[in-house]
């Protein structure tokens, strides 16, 4: 990331080196303490508690990394991490250094947001992850839209449950979530929300295709295809099913709404999902509204960590998915 920007970061380092001095170390030298990668490795082993895990989100060997923190420590004089037998916990010396790490993180990065912005956006990252509902129309045509207007911004995209998404929100792993769980914490702010219905699909011969909505209870001579634990449509579901009194025994249960889709379709049967704007889906499928008292109020969230500096490239992104959350 940094290597990228044609710069070469110059942290403070008097305070590191005084503490460490404090512990009875000797002085760092320049070569891994002032390394933006040492500071993205031991942040990451210090969030995670892990140096496999931590690899793991960094994308690199887990040998790779360990050998670069023994190299560190070796300099600085001092463990800054006690190995126990499932994972590892910072020492006194790693709790300074940590310090040192995220404050040089923080400053490296504000100058990337900087130097974006008078790049005039001709080059920057936007990460976010999403419910997989937004992903077959609503994001690609905004990522599309976008990157029309500024070619030299690229896109990570992660798909995957509520939980997650908020926490590798929390944890800075990306810089916007699309949500349907409500978000509730404090660290987390919503910068915009839209209603969106939770419908029933099925292919346009069904039975159901020509319902203007449908409730659960009409679903049930269906062979039924549902979204797993880990998905925000099965809280939804699952409280309305026990209001009404329904039991749905399904024919499959995934984590993937693609694949109930097919299934629903093949079988004649329903699966179910969030309709985001008003295209139709690109599956072919009929989305129906579900009219049941409790599913009548479920929205998308667009959020931020609250209180971060998003980079320019970002932050542009946000204010033109605000706008968007606006129009619907």
């Amino acid at each position: 990331m940094y290597r990228s920007l044609g710069v070469t970061a110059k942290p403070k380092k008097k305070a590191v080196k005084a503490s460490v001095a404090a512990l009875g170390g000797s002085e760092p030298r320049r070569s891994h303490v002032e390394s933006p990668i040492i500071f993205e490795y031991v942040d990451a082993v210090a969030s995670h508690g892990s140096i496999r895990k931590a690899a793991e989100a960094l994308h690199v060997a887990s040998s790779a990394m360990n050998r670069r923190i023994l190299d560190l420590e070796n300099e600085i004089g001092f463990p800054l991490f006690e190995r126990l037998p499932r994972g590892v916990r910072a020492t006194a010396a790693g709790e300074l250094f940590l310090v040192y790490a995220r404050r040089s993180l923080k400053e490296l990065r504000q100058l990337e947001a900087q130097i974006d912005g008078l790049r005039g956006l001709a080059r920057g990252h936007v990460r976010v992850a999403v419910a997989e509902s937004v992903t077959t129309r609503m994001l690609p045509d905004a990522i599309a839209d976008y990157q029309g207007r500024h070619p030299g911004v690229v896109f990570s995209v992660t798909v995957d449950g509520p939980e997650r998404l908020r926490q590798l929100l929390l944890e800075d792993a990306v810089d916007l979530i699309f949500t349907h769980a409500p978000l509730r914490e404090r660290g987390i702010e919503v910068l915009a929300s839209a209603a969106q219905p939770l419908c029933a699909l099925v292919s346009p011969d069904h039975p159901l295709a020509t319902r203007d909505s449908v409730r659960l209870h009409d679903c049930v001579a269906y062979p039924i295809a549902m979204p797993d634990e880990t998905l925000a449509a099965r809280a939804f579901l699952d409280d309305a099913l026990r209001r009404a009194s329904i039991r749905f025994e399904p024919a499959l249960v995934s984590n993937s709404v693609e694949t109930t889709k097919i299934f629903a379709r093949t079988r004649q049967g329903v699966c179910f999902s969030f309709h985001i704007g008003h295209k139709p889906d690109v599956s072919g499928m009929i989305t129906i509204p579900l009219s049941d008292p409790l599913l009548r109020g479920t929205r998308l969230e667009l959020a931020s960590r609250r209180g971060r500096v998003l980079p320019v490239a970002a932050a542009s992104f946000a204010e033109e998915l605000v706008a968007l959350f606006e129009a619907m």
